[in-house]
């Protein structure tokens, strides 16, 4: 294909006055003239109907004529033509309704929508509020809309056959520590108030998960009111227990018969086909009584979910002499980290109160899964309470930091447990010591995540995992209680003219490689029947969910618009899905 060239001398980028140049091609649009395309009506006024962009569009490539004469005849449209009005149609969306779409993540990211453990769910009042929020949008948008029990929140798109593709998302978002959400200069975030700076739009939710619904919705509405007919009913499910183990959908799949075949839009580009599997392993250590003459580690946090690795993790000192002790930390901070932080930058903070020593370790937060794009502060905590010098009195918090030291380290391969192991395509074991705190009954809790690939079953993993706690807990004569509930991996191969279609869709519009990928995230698509993910997340780039400071980009939250609308047109019209 030859570059497409906009002629920008004089232009005023107005209805009447998009002086495009015609494009030399003779296949379907591709980067270059989407770009081109978006850069004439950049800061202009969009055209107000889908037929006055189109008008504009075949002014400026002679090519696009018959596909847009097709299109105004309400004729079938198939092979390129299909996809350029498909492609003009996504363009259209993410240029016209950016803002009503940002306006929208907005709104849904002011819902709280974390887990509440003291009610279910399906009670939860910012739950209840969210299906109201897309039931308001789906009739405003003409599409069919239906809450199942506050479980799912389901929006579908007509089609004119029996068939019908699901598309599944969800609502629900991990908690937020909200003294982590603070930008370099300062500058301090609501995660549950969405704020733009720059590019950036902050808040809990916004890529994980809510960008994808309010993306898909517009998309769905655009494709409506085009008028462009489709073949296959196209069903939005937005899960809302996805972050907590999914029994939504359990609940869903009992109540209703699924789609053959399912996307989910909560992963990554450009198609994930394998997953590994997402486990919790949490070890118990009962309360312990220490003498208050002997410093003592009182308190430990890190993390407000599992499958996040946090910003901070704390621990608080008391009992003994604390001026010694503080003398102790501070002269083995700057040692500590000059041997420490060739693996990651974080810092130390040492604090003394009027009863106590409070110590804060800063890392970089990360996905659960992805504990490379990460600086996890907990075991770093650890592992500085034991070098520092300073003698502790034995109890649940100094057996829980010599477990995390002994069993995990500053790794996450599983490889000072000796279980570690990867697959080619898939990738690496990781095991990643996210979160501690003491619960309701006083025991100590620390939890890990781990996202397991294909090469071994999850009992094989289970027992071997376990194996090495309770001798470990033999040797340290520690009393443990061990809950370890570990997911399997999923491998797809979902050969045939639907994953083709998406790949093109996303090789096109981004001008990247267009080939399928695996995932260390684990979405909803092993409950559903031939599922595979496609987006939000951009390749190259490091994925925000669950992080302090989550944001979306919005140049990706216009591909998704661009990439959606043509989604829905193409695979609403294929005649047949392998």
């Amino acid at each position: 294909m030859q570059q497409f060239r906009v002629s920008l001398s004089a232009l005023t980028l107005g209805l009447t006055a998009v002086g495009l140049t015609a494009p030399a091609f003779a296949d379907t649009l591709k980067k270059p003239a989407l770009d081109q395309f978006a850069a004439a009506w950049q800061g202009g006024k969009t055209p107000s109907s889908f037929n006055a962009f189109l008008a504009q569009a075949e002014k400026a490539d002679p090519t696009l004529k018959p596909a847009v004469a097709a299109y105004r005849k309400k004729a079938t449209l198939a092979g390129d033509d299909l996809t350029n009005i498909g492609r003009l149609l996504g363009l259209y969306n993410r240029l016209h309704n950016q803002k009503a779409v940002i306006a929208s993540l907005g709104t849904m990211v002011a819902l709280p929508t974390a887990r509440n453990v003291q009610i279910p769910p399906h009670e939860n009042p910012a739950i209840v509020d969210f299906g109201k929020l897309v039931e308001k949008m789906a009739k405003d948008f003409g599409l069919a809309y239906r809450n199942v029990d506050n479980r799912i929140f389901e929006v579908s798109l007509k089609g004119k056959g029996s068939e019908e593709f699901g598309i599944l998302t969800h609502s629900d978002v991990v908690p937020a520590v909200l003294s982590e959400w603070v930008l370099d200069d300062g500058t301090t975030l609501d995660p549950f108030t969405m704020k733009r700076v720059g590019d950036r739009l902050y808040g809990r939710g916004t890529i994980d998960d809510k960008g994808s619904i309010a993306a898909v919705l517009y998309a769905m509405k655009t494709v409506k009111e085009s008028g462009i007919p489709i073949q296959r009913t196209m069903r939005l499910m937005i899960e809302t227990t996805e972050e907590t183990g999914g029994d939504a959908m359990e609940y869903y799949r009992g109540k209703t018969k699924l789609p053959e075949y399912n996307i989910v839009l909560d992963s990554g580009y450009p198609a994930v086909v394998a997953e590994k599997g997402a486990g919790s392993l949490s070890v118990f250590f009962p309360a312990e009584k220490t003498d208050g003459n002997v410093t003592a580690i009182t308190d430990m946090g890190a993390a407000a979910a599992v499958n996040a690795i946090s910003q901070t993790a704390t621990a608080t000192l008391k009992g003994g002499d604390l001026a010694a002790v503080q003398a102790k930390l501070e002269a083995a901070k700057s040692g500590f980290l000059q041997k420490y932080e060739p693996q990651g930058k974080f810092a130390i903070a040492i604090t003394r109160g009027t009863d106590g020593i409070d110590i804060k370790v800063t890392g970089t937060s990360a996905h659960g899964s992805e504990p490379q794009n990460g600086v996890n502060p907990l075991p770093r905590l650890g592992l500085f309470l034991q070098e520092s010098g300073v003698a502790l009195a034995d109890n649940q918090f100094l057996k829980a930091v010599k477990y995390i030291d002994t069993l995990y380290g500053t790794g996450y391969l599983g490889e000072k447990m000796g279980v570690g192991y990867k697959d080619d395509f898939m990738g690496p074991l990781t095991f990643s010591p996210n979160l501690i705190r003491t619960g309701a009954d006083g025991r100590l809790v620390m939890a890990v995540n781990t996202r397991m690939p294909r090469g071994r079953t999850p009992e094989e993993l289970k027992a071997q995992v376990e194996a090495k706690i309770n001798e470990w807990a033999a040797e340290n004569k520690a009393k443990v209680e061990i809950k370890y509930d570990q997911g399997n991996w999923m491998a797809r191969d979902p050969s045939g003219q639907w994953l083709s279609t998406l790949l093109n869709i996303y090789g096109d519009t981004t001008g990247l490689e267009a080939k399928p990928v695996s995932a260390a995230g684990a979405t909803t698509a092993k409950q559903m029947p031939n599922a595979i993910s496609f987006g939000p997340g951009m390749p190259g780039k490091k994925y925000t969910g669950h992080n302090a400071k989550e944001y979306k980009e919005v140049p990706d939250l216009d591909a998704d618009l661009q990439m959606f609308t043509e989604m829905l047109v193409r695979i609403g019209n294929l005649q047949q899905m392998r």
